[in-house]
């Protein structure tokens, strides 16, 4: 039986809509407007995309946008010193530094220099010390969609065993706090790890982050698990004419999606959830800022 299909675009659209509904709700009782400052350093295009996509939808779901574009020179004192006003801001309740940064600023202190309660991408290091000791934290984007969408999947994830395929700060690590947190059994997989195929057929969830290119095929997942691919890659795709390309996930998907119980799409997958999480965040800092109730359904 073919896997169902889950649909990140429109998982996404039902949590923005839950979002604008808690916005206007802020708005109508309280007066208060949540705030996403985005600040972008360079002329990198893809960021650039990203950096518009996120303030567009910010606006559409009723929040405040403060946009920071600057010069790829920009020195670390002056980035340094424009987040210091960003976290005196009571307006912002968010701040987002776009990543990567020009060489010559320190990524580490840059992000560390940020307010951990207006951390909205959840990689300030107090908010990971926060989430691998299972207390209250910003929880980085991506990783929450996941468990959003696999919650949806599940309902109660207590006793599955899941398996995280890739170990970076920003996927891997903080995937599998969370879904410790839901009481998963977790095994943290890599490129060292011993017979890697059976260890993945082991498990009734499998993430995949590790930025290969349909790394995982069909015969490694276990009959009826639950797959997140969160990999996005973009590979030659001679079939389209010359020098055209498509995106892939780090799962093979065609064969997974005939093994597996359900499972995301490259694209149209998690990709969309990320921002749809980063909107998210920024609500979940403004009522933790003004000691309000957190938005049911949106965290972790």
């Amino acid at each position: 039986m073919a896997a169902r299909i889950i649909d990140g675009k429109a998982f996404a659209a039902e949590v923005r809509a839950k979002v604008a509904a808690h916005v206007a709700q802020l708005k109508e009782k309280h007066g208060i407007t949540p705030g996403l400052a985005v600040v972008l350093v360079g002329e990198d295009p893809a960021s650039r995309v990203y950096v518009r996509s996120k303030g567009r939808q910010t606006v559409e779901v009723g929040m405040n946008s403060y946009e920071h574009k600057l010069p790829a020179g920009t020195t670390e004192e002056e980035l340094l010193g424009l987040i210091g006003r960003l976290n005196d801001d009571p307006a912002v309740h968010g701040i987002l530094v776009q990543l990567p940064l020009p060489d010559h600023l320190n990524e580490a202190l840059v992000i560390n220099a940020i307010n951990p309660a207006k951390d909205v991408d959840g990689f300030h290091i107090s908010n990971v010390g926060l989430l691998a000791t299972g207390q209250k934290a910003m929880v980085p984007c991506t990783p929450l969609g996941c468990l959003m969408m696999l919650r949806d999947v599940h309902g109660d994830l207590s006793g599955l065993e899941a398996v995280v395929i890739g170990r970076s700060n920003i996927v891997g690590k903080p995937m599998a706090q969370l879904l410790l947190r839901d009481s998963c059994t977790v095994t943290i997989a890599h490129s060292r790890t011993r017979d890697l195929p059976g260890v993945v057929r082991r498990a009734d969830i499998v993430v995949a982050a590790v930025g290969r290119p349909e790394m995982v095929p069909g015969d490694w997942i276990r009959p009826g698990a639950t797959v997140i691919d969160v990999g996005i890659n973009r590979i030659d795709a001679p079939e389209k004419g010359e020098g055209k390309t498509r995106l892939v996930g780090d799962v093979h998907f065609d064969s997974a999606a005939r093994v597996a119980g359900a499972i995301t799409p490259v694209p149209g997958g998690v990709g969309p959830m990320t921002i749809a999480c980063l909107l998210a965040n920024t609500l979940t800092a403004c009522c933790r800022a003004h000691g309000l109730p957190e938005p049911e359904g949106l965290t972790a």
